[in-house]
C-alpha cells in the first residue's frame, strides 16, 4: 500500500494536479482498493484535523501581515534600513534583505516578505544601475527569511504536527534567521563591490532618528507579540488576533494608509491565502492517516537507522531529501507529509524535536528560490517583469551560502537552542 500511495501521489504531481487534490484524491484510490475503511474518515479526518485552536493562528497571522503590507509599513522599513546600510557598497541590496528581516517578523511568509519589499526595492535597484536579474535574485532570496523568523506559519504548522511547543519553535528560529540574513548581506556586499554598484549617500543622526520614528510602530509590532507570546500573556494564537488588531490600528488610525474601502479586498485575499493552506492541511491528513495506519513512519524510520544510527550521518540524509522535496513540493504540504515520517528518525537518533523543526524550515525554505516549483522567484520576476531564465544564474550564489546555511544550522545546534537554554 506504501508504493501504491506514493506512486499515485507522483503520478499525479506529475501531470500537475494541485497539491491538495493529489494528497486526497491519493488517499482516497488508496482507501477505496482497501475497502476496509469507509470513506466517511475522510471527511472526519479533513475536518478534525483543521478543529484546532492552535491552527486558527495561521489566518490571523496572515491577515495581519496583508493589513501590515498595505498600510505602508514596508516603505517606512525601507526607509529606516536605508539610513542604516545605505553607505555601504552594494547599500539598496543590503537594504532590501535587512528591509525582509524586519517585515518577515511581521508577516510569517516568504512570498508576501517579496512582494512587499520587493515591490519597492527591485524598481529602485535598477534605476541605481543595478543589474535587473541580481536585483530580483537578492529580493527573492531575501525573501526566504519571512518563514524563519518568527511568527511563520511553516513553524506553527510544524509545532502542530510534531506536538512541539510552538512558542519554543518561534524563539529557536530567531538566531538561525538572522544568520541567514546576515550570509546573505555578505554575498551581496562581496557581488556589489566587485561590480562596482555604488554607496548611497550617508545619512545624518538626524536623519537616523527621523526615518526609526516614522518606522517605530512597524518595529514594535513583532516586539509586542513575540514578547507577549515568550513572556505567557498570551498563547501564540491569541498573538496572532493582537496583531490583526495592532495591523488595524496602526494602518487605518495612524498611518491613514489603509481606507475602509480597502478592507474588503484584504480580508478576501487573506481569506483566500488561508484557505488554500487549510484545505493542504485538511487533504494531508487523510494521507497522513493512512501513513500511521500502514506503519509507514516506522518502517523508514527503522529503515534509516539500519544505514547508520550516526547522528551526523542521519542529518545529512535527511537534509538531501528536504532539499530535493522542497525544489518540487510547496513547503506546507512537504511539512505536513514529511514530519511525521521524519520524527521518528530524528527522535531515535537523540536529535531535538526543536531543532529539527528549524532544520527542515529553513531546509525547506531553500525551495522557495529553486525552480520549478520557487515561488520567490515566481513573485519577484512578476515584480521585475523579467523572465525566469534570467534570474536563475544570478540566484546560484545564494543558494549556495543558503545551503551552506542549512548545515550550520543542523550540525551546530546551539544556534537553535541557545535562547531556549537547552
Amino acid at each position: 500500500m506504501a508504493w501504491l500511495l506514493f506512486g499515485l501521489l507522483l503520478v499525479l504531481f506529475f501531470i500537475n494536479i494541485p497539491v491538495a487534490i493529489a494528497l486526497g484524491l491519493a488517499s482516497v484510490i488508496v482507501l477505496m482498493i482497501q475497502d476496509s475503511v469507509p470513506l466517511m474518515v475522510v471527511v472526519q479526518k479533513m475536518f478534525t484535523s483543521t478543529d484546532s485552536f492552535t491552527l486558527m493562528a495561521i489566518p490571523f497571522f496572515v491577515l495581519a501581515g496583508k493589513l501590515m503590507e498595505v498600510g505602508g509599513i514596508s516603505r517606512r522599513l525601507v526607509d529606516f534600513a536605508m539610513t542604516i546600510v545605505g553607505r555601504m557598497h552594494g547599500g539598496l541590496a543590503i537594504v532590501s534583505i535587512v528591509t525582509c528581516m524586519f517585515f518577515a517578523a511581521i508577516s510569517g511568509s516568504a512570498a508576501a516578505t517579496t512582494a512587499a519589499v520587493g515591490a519597492i526595492l527591485i524598481p529602485a535597484m535598477t534605476k541605481k544601475g543595478y543589474d535587473k536579474g541580481f536585483a530580483t535574485a537578492i529580493q527573492a532570496a531575501g525573501g526566504t527569511v519571512g518563514v524563519m523568523i518568527p511568527p511563520s506559519v511553516p513553524l506553527i504548522l510544524f509545532g502542530v504536527i510534531a506536538g512541539t511547543s510552538i512558542g519554543d519553535l518561534f524563539i529557536a528560529g530567531v538566531l538561525p534567521g538572522i544568520l541567514v540574513g546576515f550570509s546573505l548581506i555578505l554575498v551581496a556586499y562581496f557581488i556589489s563591490r566587485k561590480r562596482g554598484y555604488g554607496k548611497e549617500e550617508k545619512n545624518s543622526i538626524r536623519e537616523v532618528f527621523t526615518s526609526f520614528n516614522k518606522a517605530i510602530l512597524a518595529i514594535l509590532m513583532p516586539v509586542i507579540i513575540l514578547g507577549g507570546i515568550y513572556g505567557g500573556i498570551f498563547t501564540p494564537t491569541e498573538g496572532s488576533v493582537v496583531a490583526v488588531v495592532y495591523g488595524l490600528i496602526v494602518g487605518l488610525v495612524i498611518y491613514r494608509e489603509i481606507k475602509w474601502r480597502d478592507l474588503p479586498e484584504i480580508f478576501i485575499s487573506s481569506a483566500v491565502t488561508s484557505a488554500v493552506i487549510m484545505f493542504i492541511i485538511s487533504c494531508a491528513s487523510v494521507f497522513g492517516f493512512i501513513l500511521t495506519r500502514e506503519q509507514i513512519p516506522l518502517q523508514i524510520s527503522n529503515a534509516m537507522l539500519e544505514i547508520s544510527s550516526n547522528p551526523i550521518i542521519i542529518l545529512l540524509i535527511i537534509n538531501v531529501i528536504l532539499l530535493i522535496v522542497g525544489t518540487f513540493l510547496e513547503t506546507s504540504a512537504a511539512i505536513i507529509i514529511l514530519a511525521p515520517i521524519l520524527l521518528p528518525v530524528v527522535i531515535a537518533a537523540g536529535i531535538d524535536p526543536v531543532h529539527f523543526g528549524i532544520i527542515m524550515v529553513v531546509n525547506l525554505a531553500i525551495g522557495f528560490v529553486t525552480p520549478p516549483v520557487g515561488l520567490n522567484l515566481f513573485v519577484a520576476s512578476n515584480i521585475a517583469n523579467l523572465r525566469l531564465e534570467k534570474i536563475v544564474r544570478a540566484i546560484i550564489p545564494f543558494l549556495i551560502i543558503l545551503i551552506i546555511d542549512v548545515l550550520i544550522i543542523s550540525f551546530v545546534p546551539s544556534i537553535s537552542l541557545f535562547l531556549l537554554d537547552k
